[in-house]
């Protein structure tokens, strides 16, 4: 699943602290027995660490092969989500792997939906948002 977080006109993405991994919205895998829609919501709370997230909308989905990061072709749904309290500007996170291993750092903040820098959002994760509504 992918999840865009849109508050005012902006999405927030994020970085890591490792520089290869390069801009990214939230995003993850399903779990056993979750609808596609509740575990879009999952990622986007774990990862952005915000609360009053709401789902907006299904805005699609679609297959991307993610090779050479892995041999895997991934089958993606995509959802809008809106912030019903006021975020920050900028904030730290982490993703925390189910306690599986070490925190990951997360670095959001927000970029307009017609900034260029959204072209680079990794592995395909900028597909679909074209169908944001602002």
């Amino acid at each position: 699943m992918v999840a865009f977080v849109v508050h005012d006109g902006r999405v927030a993405v994020f970085t890591q602290d490792d520089e290869d991994s390069g801009l990214q919205v939230p995003a993850g895998t399903l779990r056993d027995g979750e609808r596609p829609e509740e575990g879009a919501l999952r990622e986007a709370v774990e990862e952005t660490g915000l609360a009053g997230l709401r789902l907006v909308g299904f805005l699609g989905r679609y297959r991307w092969d993610i090779s050479p990061i892995r041999e895997e072709v991934q089958d993606r749904h995509v959802f809008q989500f809106a912030v019903d309290v006021p975020p920050p500007a900028r904030w730290d996170s982490a993703e925390l792997h189910d306690g599986q291993r070490a925190p990951t750092p997360l670095h959001f903040r927000w970029l307009p939906l017609d900034d260029p820098g959204l072209a680079e959002l990794v592995v395909g994760q900028g597909t679909l948002l074209d169908r944001v509504v602002g």
